[in-house]
Parts: C-alpha cells; sequence; structure tokens
C-alpha cells in the first residue's frame, strides 16, 4: 500500500508540474473539467447511484464545468460580465460550508437522492472554478494558496498523533482530534505568514495583519469541515473509498474533500479584494 501511495503522489505531482508548465488557461480549464467529471462520477456514487446513473452524473459535471468556464473565463483573465454572478457563487457556497455542512453533520441525516444531486453542484462547482480563477493569478498563487490545504493535513495528522486525546467528530471520523484541529490551526498561521510576502509580490492584494489571520483560521476550520464532510458521506453510503481511481490514494474526491470547501472562499476572496487584477 505505501509503495502504491508514493507511486501515484510522484504520478500526480509530475502530471501537475507539467500541466502547469505547458498548459494556458484554456487548456487548463478542460482538465480541471475532466477532473470534476471524474468527482461526480465518485459523488453520485456516494449518494447509492448505480454504475449507469453515475457514469452519467460524471459526464454532466464535466458539461457543466466545461460550460461554465467557457462562459466565466477569457484567453487569460475572469470576463468581466462574469464577475458578479461568480462571485455570488462562491458565496453561496461559502455560506454552505460555514452554516449548512455543520448542521447538516449534527443531524447525521443522510440527504434524498435528488438534495444529494443539487448539493453535488455546490460542493463542486463552485471549487473547480475558483481553481481556474487561481491559475488565472498565477502558478505561484495557486500552489502556495492549495498548500494552506495540505499543511493543515499534514499538522493535523501529526499533532493528532502526538498530542490527541479529544476526539473531534467520533461518529464521523474517530481519528481526528480536538489536538489536531488545534495543530493544523497554528501550522497554517505559520505558514500563511510566510507565504504572505509571496503573494504581494505576485500582485495579489492583501488585507491587513489582524483580517489576514482571521482568514488564515477560517481557510483551516473549512478545511476540516470539508475533510468530515465526505467521510460522514461516505460512512453513510458504507464506502472506505470515493473510489479506487487513484491507487493508494482512493479516489478524487478522497484528495479534494478539504480543497472543495476551501477553494470557494479564496475565489470569492480573489473576485472581492482582488477584482481589478483578475478581468
Amino acid at each position: 500500500m505505501l509503495k502504491q501511495r508514493v507511486i501515484t503522489a510522484i504520478v500526480l505531482l509530475v502530471g501537475l508540474s507539467a500541466a502547469l508548465a505547458l498548459m494556458d488557461l484554456a487548456a487548463w480549464s478542460w482538465l480541471v473539467a475532466v477532473v470534476l467529471g471524474f468527482a461526480g462520477w465518485e459523488w453520485a456514487r456516494l449518494g447509492g447511484a448505480g454504475p449507469m446513473p453515475a457514469r452519467i452524473a460524471g459526464v454532466l459535471a464535466f458539461a457543466v464545468v466545461a460550460f461554465s468556464a467557457q462562459w466565466a473565463f477569457g484567453p487569460d483573465a475572469v470576463r468581466g460580465e462574469a464577475v458578479g454572478r461568480l462571485t455570488a457563487l462562491h458565496g453561496v457556497a461559502v455560506l454552505f460550508w460555514l452554516f449548512t455542512v455543520p448542521a447538516w453533520m449534527s443531524r447525521s441525516a443522510r440527504p434524498s437522492a435528488l438534495v444529494h444531486a443539487l448539493t453535488g453542484f455546490i460542493v463542486l462547482l463552485p471549487p473547480a472554478l475558483a481553481l481556474i480563477q487561481l491559475r488565472a493569478v498565477g502558478v505561484l498563487p495557486l500552489l502556495l494558496l492549495m498548500a494552506v490545504v495540505w499543511i493543515a493535513d499534514i499538522a493535523a495528522y501529526f499533532t493528532g498523533r502526538a498530542f490527541g486525546r479529544r476526539k473531534l467528530a467520533p461518529s464521523i471520523s474517530p481519528g481526528k482530534t480536538w489536538e489536531g484541529a488545534v495543530g493544523a490551526a497554528v501550522a497554517v498561521q505559520i505558514y500563511g505568514f510566510a507565504i504572505r510576502p509571496l503573494l504581494a509580490d505576485s500582485g495579489l492584494v492583501l488585507p491587513s495583519v489582524a483580517v489576514w489571520a482571521g482568514v488564515l483560521l477560517l481557510l483551516t476550520a473549512v478545511s476540516i469541515v470539508g475533510d468530515l464532510f465526505e467521510s460522514m458521506l461516505k460512512r453513510q453510503a458504507g464506502m472506505k473509498d470515493s473510489s479506487q481511481l487513484l491507487p493508494g490514494h482512493g479516489g478524487v474526491l478522497d484528495r479534494v474533500d478539504s480543497l472543495t470547501a476551501t477553494l470557494p472562499l479564496i475565489g470569492f476572496y480573489l473576485l472581492t479584494l482582488n477584482s481589478g487584477t483578475l478581468h
């Protein structure tokens, strides 16, 4: 299993590096649509869809992301006429992750097939478009801001292993602890302030130090919420992984569960404080 995980991680890293180096924004948009197509297939399976409906859902997810990207983005930036609606879409997603999902998890209720399908649009479309927005800003900001989630995950894991005592959500993910969450928050604060000059040099408008600390804390919180939400859905579906597309790592949703929650917040930020640099 470890060998599989390492090989898959290397292949994904090389593939991501090649895509970022060689693809323009249009090609990157198509790649994101393909990845989200697989994520849509997995999402449908989590909702109990059979093989054929799940495939149809995957094709539909690909088509929705591809069409939305063509509408929202020009050759190298967000189209001016799309900014308002894109900001609203990200705002809805942010509210969903901050308020709806915690209430949903507190009830541990399994949604109907229709609710699950509609939720998939909120879970998958805004982060896909935010990922394209980040690429429009630049490769370095994309990697630096995506790494916030990776830092949070790694810090939570090792802090939880070393100091974890109090369970964060025992009925959803028994391995996660409050101590791990605190470790993630501290690590993200350190990392976030370390990359702050690099983001500024990339042309991003940054808020005050106090507001930046709050943004980093919020990103950490929604990252954990995103991880827990997918864990809850997998537990309800009786699945260990969302699929076996990535040997040793599970499925696409298993790798991007935290990003689905954090990317809309980043996208919302990009379209408010940095709207002038994006179109």
